[in-house]
């Protein structure tokens, strides 16, 4: 029996799919040539949306499971050699749009307003660089980080 990674406390959804609705939507595959890889699209997705506060090291991760999940996937499925090497380039193709593409994805949810700063603040200080930045509070530091 195959078995994917998962982080613990996965809870698959009663319904998920490879990508985010929209127009875009049959851009993003739900299968590589014939191979379903829901599954790991599932976890991948799981993986994004908790826990609240992760990191880009989190995103990072998140990614290579993905990568990961789709290899194992992959290598468990029956098929011609020259079938499994297009679907792990394939796989590699699908993981580096992820990288590059899913940030909007990950950080959605996950701006903490301590962390924001006004549009207005940066031109100011973009055209003057003697604005008074102790006019606006710092962001928390957060954990494990030096003040």
């Amino acid at each position: 029996m195959l078995e994917l990674w998962a982080p613990v406390g996965y809870v698959a959804a009663e319904s998920c799919d490879c990508g985010r609705r929209g127009w875009h939507r049959d851009l993003i595959p739900d299968a590589l040539l014939g191979l379903d890889i829901t599954p790991a699209c599932c976890i991948h997705d799981f993986m994004y949306s908790v826990p609240i506060d992760a990191d880009l090291a989190y995103k990072e991760q998140a990614d290579r499971v993905f990568l990961n999940n789709m290899l194992r996937l992959i290598e468990n499925a029956d098929s011609w050699l020259i079938v499994k090497k297009l679907r792990v380039t394939f796989a590699w193709l699908y993981y580096q749009a992820v990288v590059h593409f899913g940030g909007p994805s990950f950080w959605s949810g996950k701006n903490h307003p301590s962390n924001l700063v006004s549009l207005d603040l940066v031109k100011a200080r973009l055209s003057d660089p003697r604005v008074d930045l102790a006019l606006y509070p710092e962001p928390p530091s957060q954990p494990g980080q030096a003040s």
